[in-house]
Parts: structure tokens; C-alpha cells; sequence
């Protein structure tokens, strides 16, 4: 990977503008442990059915699941790389994954717990055999999926969060996650930042994030989860 810049600013490099991300990453860390709202109870797995739970609780738990996807799918990578990975690529899936931990960890920290897994002996296993991971451009668009997935599930997920200040803790890793994926899309097609897939451009919504609803995300992701059903029935839709 060069460092080349973005053609949209001129200024900012590739690496620079990830380290940007981490950056924020961080402030939402030292933000969000601060957050004192209380949470549920934790929520169990049985017969392999997950219930994420209800309220603010269920969506944190909801976002800290997929949280824990996109964390293991960098760590996936970093651990066995594809060959034909460019020069910086190794580097910059390292500071994807280091984000994805971080991100892990504080909302973890904030459940407490409320946290799903509190109780598990091992941490949900998760299933990436959809993916191509065995070359540079397999693993790009298995993250650009995760990356444009996980943006719209926090554009989703926000204005059904209760407590103003979990609402703007967790804008804080959405900003992060928007920056992420649109390194990504430079990744694979340097010049470019987000794509009209993603991003809702007419009317009076312009450049506007596309949103998906939480049963709208788990059922997109559920072949990650796999033997185990996420259920998210319970959590807000209003």
C-alpha cells in the first residue's frame, strides 16, 4: 500500500488518515468509561439461539457482537495474511485490528455485566468460510463488507438509543467505522471514498449514511454466527 493521497483532499495520506481513526478510537475508549447507565442483566445462549436482549443494554450487546465479528476477521488476516498482500497492507490490517480491539474492549467494559458472554467458558467462535481470504483482493471485499455493514448498523442503531450520552459515545466508534470503510473502498480502488451503495445522496438526505435496522444486520451477518441463530426480535425498532 503507497501513500499516496486521496483524491477528494490532496492532503491526507492513507496512513494518516487510519492513524486519524485510531486516534478516535482512543478518545472513545476514554470517553465511554465514563458511562455509568445501567444495564441488564447478561443474556444467555440456549439451543443455540442467542437473545442480544432489550433496550440500550440489548443494542450495546448488538453492536459489542458485531464488534467482536469485525475484530476477529482482522485478527484472522493478521495471522495468516494472503501472498500477494502490497507493501503496507500487513500495517494497515494491524491497525484495523488494533481499532476492532479497542472498540471490543470499551464496549465490553460499558456492559459489564450486562455483556452476553459474561458467563461463557469460550467466546463465540465465528464463521468466515463465505469468505475468499486466500488472496489480496478476496480479504479487501470481505472487509469492505464488514466495514459498510457495520456503518449502517450504527446509522441503524443510534436514534434507537435511549441515553443521550450512550448516543454519543457510540457516534464516536460510528465516525471511526465510517473511516474505516472508506479506506477500505481506497484500498481497492484508489480515488474513491464511499460508493452510492452506501451512501444516500437525493432530496433533502445528502450524504447520508445507509441505515439498516438491527434484524436487518443479523440477518445479513447470520452466516457468520453459524451453528448459533442471533435473535433480534426484542431489540428497539422505534
Amino acid at each position: 500500500m503507497s501513500d499516496s493521497s486521496f483524491s477528494w483532499s490532496g492532503a491526507l495520506q492513507r496512513r494518516t488518515f487510519l492513524r486519524v481513526a485510531g486516534a478516535s478510537a482512543a478518545t472513545a475508549s476514554l470517553v465511554l468509561a465514563g458511562c455509568s447507565d445501567p444495564v441488564s442483566e447478561p443474556v444467555a445462549v440456549t439451543q443455540n439461539v442467542l437473545r442480544l436482549g432489550s433496550g440500550d443494554s440489548g443494542l450495546l450487546n448488538y453492536l459489542y457482537l458485531l464488534k467482536q465479528l469485525e475484530a476477529a476477521f482482522y485478527q484472522k488476516v493478521v495471522d495468516t495474511p494472503p501472498s500477494d498482500f502490497v507493501a503496507g497492507d500487513k500495517a494497515a490490517f494491524d491497525d484495523l485490528r488494533d481499532h476492532g480491539l479497542t472498540h471490543r474492549e470499551t464496549l465490553r467494559f460499558v456492559l459489564g455485566t450486562g455483556a452476553y458472554d459474561v458467563g461463557f467458558a469460550q467466546p463465540l467462535a465465528f464463521d468466515f468460510s463465505t469468505f475468499v481470504l486466500t488472496s489480496r483482493a478476496g480479504v479487501l471485499t470481505a472487509a469492505q463488507q464488514l466495514e459498510d455493514l457495520s456503518v449502517a448498523a450504527y446509522a441503524g442503531a443510534l436514534p434507537l438509543v435511549a441515553a443521550p450520552a450512550t448516543v454519543a459515545l457510540l457516534a464516536k466508534i460510528a465516525s471511526v467505522e465510517a473511516r474505516h470503510a472508506a479506506f477500505i473502498r481506497d484500498l481497492r480502488t484508489p480515488g474513491t471514498f464511499a460508493g452510492n451503495d452506501v451512501v444516500v445522496n437525493a432530496g433533502t438526505l445528502q450524504s447520508v449514511s445507509l441505515a439498516k435496522t438491527p434484524v436487518q444486520v443479523v440477518d445479513e451477518a447470520k452466516a457468520f454466527f453459524l451453528p448459533v441463530v442471533v435473535a433480534a426480535e426484542t431489540l428497539p425498532t422505534a
